[in-house]
């Protein structure tokens, strides 16, 4: 998962195959694949001038290899580089 401001994230393709899902104070917005439940992004409540993105939806220009990539383990808060 990425972050970037809200500006800066543009659905290419496919946008009519997204849902979108709120629960409890509906300030948050997840956007999810119609088809296949992906995840692809969200707009969080702590900050809401941002989106997280799935990376794994970016469909071309983007180098796995190339990226920064922290592990986290949400269990025990850990990183692994």
């Amino acid at each position: 998962m990425a972050s970037v401001p809200l500006e800066d994230l543009t659905v290419t393709k496919g946008e009519e195959l997204l849902s979108l899902y709120q629960w409890n104070t509906r300030v948050a917005k997840h956007y999810f694949c119609k088809v296949c439940g992906i995840y692809t992004h969200h707009q969080r409540r702590s900050a809401p001038n941002e989106y997280a993105f799935n990376v794994a939806c970016i469909d071309e220009g983007f180098d796995f290899n190339e990226a920064d990539i922290v592990q986290l383990d949400g269990s025990s808060a850990s990183v692994q580089r």
